[in-house]
């Protein structure tokens, strides 16, 4: 590790972070409802002189640090789970049912820190845009952001997010697609029900639901790029209640998951087209709520490099890490429609039993906000100074 200012500032700051850090874990909030959140941070870079902004909702907000005719920026997640705390530590969630089991508590701190050791810095080549966003979980949060102008000006932005899979010092880099494009969708299945004796007579609603569950996932994929890894998964199906009953109606649900922007535009048409070819072929009428999630998380090939040099630089080559991509979502990709982007996987994982996220067991070593800090702050340092794309 590089002895330098900003190492020694994350030293001297630590016991600081890892109490924010378990105040926010203690008090857990859900997406927009971030209050007690954005108070404390609002304070605390108040207190450092800063003029923090509370989003219009009322939750979340943006700060800037520094200024030039550059504009960065960094950002971090703000809201909590519908999970319960399941850990036995003294900063375990005091609110029943809600914990932050994704990390957002983490890079919440990690932007505090690095918009603290920014304004700390001894001399910063540009401004620095650090944004708190609210409701990352309901993949509401970033447009929320987006709509307020926050994006208007910026050239580049970066992101961290928890990896329990990496040790805590290393940092996952990867160029190109690390999450991908995530829809939701609802499929109703209607007949006129009938007697399971007489199927000829009426229209078999389950056989309809078992082909469109069956059929539709590989006939979907074939309309994609094999590149893109379209990925239809089904994650609830119900019809009926009696054995000798065919019933009127079905229900399917599930995800879309897809890493490619051309893929992901064409998706829903063709899942439409899909699903009524294959209902009209039973006889089935289908009705279709598809509700269009997230775009994909594609790393930009500069921001990614600025990001190694940042890791390289601050904690030495064998903290970076290889990472695969995720077929999750990740609202973070909203921010790519206006600048290139970037966002890395944090290691977070100590020895011992390694628990995932969005499970209430899961939980960090805290020695990971000093590295966050570390390589978002010589991140932001880095892209400040570097061309403009």
């Amino acid at each position: 590790m590089t002895d330098n200012w900003l190492a020694s500032w994350v030293r001297s700051h630590h016991d600081e972070l890892v109490a924010v850090r378990r105040q926010i874990h203690a008090y857990p909030e859900l997406g927009f409802n971030e209050h007690a959140t954005t108070d404390l941070v609002r304070e605390r870079l108040i207190k450092a002189g800063l003029q923090p902004r509370v989003l219009p909702r009322g939750t979340g907000l943006v700060v800037d640090v520094g200024s030039g005719p550059r504009t960065v920026a960094v950002r971090a997640d703000m809201d909590a789970l519908p999970l319960a705390d399941l850990k036995d530590v003294p900063y375990r969630s005091t609110v029943d049912g809600v914990c932050h089991a994704c990390g957002h508590d983490a890079h919440t701190t990690i932007a505090l820190g690095t918009a603290l050791a920014l304004a700390d810095a001894p001399d910063l080549p540009g401004r620095v845009r650090v944004i708190f966003q609210p409701a990352e979980e309901k993949m509401g949060g970033a447009r929320e952001v987006i709509a307020a102008g926050e994006m208007d000006g910026v050239d580049r932005v970066f992101a961290l997010h928890c990896d329990p899979r990496l040790k805590v010092g290393q940092v996952g880099i990867k160029l190109g697609p690390i999450t991908a494009a995530c829809d939701l969708i609802d499929v109703r299945v209607l007949g006129p029900g009938g007697h399971t004796a007489r199927p000829h007579l009426t229209v078999d609603v389950v056989d309809a639901l078992a082909r469109i569950a069956v059929d539709t996932p590989t006939l979907l994929a074939r309309r994609a790029d094999v590149r893109a890894r379209l990925l239809l998964t089904w994650g609830a199906i119900q019809a009926g209640d009696a054995p000798n009953a065919i019933p009127g109606e079905g229900v399917l649900k599930g995800t879309l998951r897809v890493l490619d922007h051309a893929a992901w535009a064409e998706a829903e048409k063709n899942f439409h087209s899909i699903v009524s070819d294959v209902a009209a072929a039973c006889g089935a009428t289908v009705e279709v709520n598809y509700e269009r999630g997230v775009p994909p998380v594609i790393n930009d090939d500069t921001c990614v490099q600025l990001m190694r040099d940042a890791v390289t630089s601050e904690l030495g080559a064998d903290a970076v890490a290889r990472t695969n991509t995720s077929m999750g979502g990740e609202d973070f990709a909203w921010y790519g429609e206006h600048a290139p982007l970037a966002m890395a996987r944090l290691g977070v994982h100590s020895d011992g039993e390694m628990h995932d996220i969005h499970q209430g067991s899961f939980d960090i070593d805290e020695r990971a906000l000093g590295v966050g800090v570390q390589t978002l702050t010589r991140t932001a340092l880095n892209a400040c100074a570097a061309p403009h794309p």
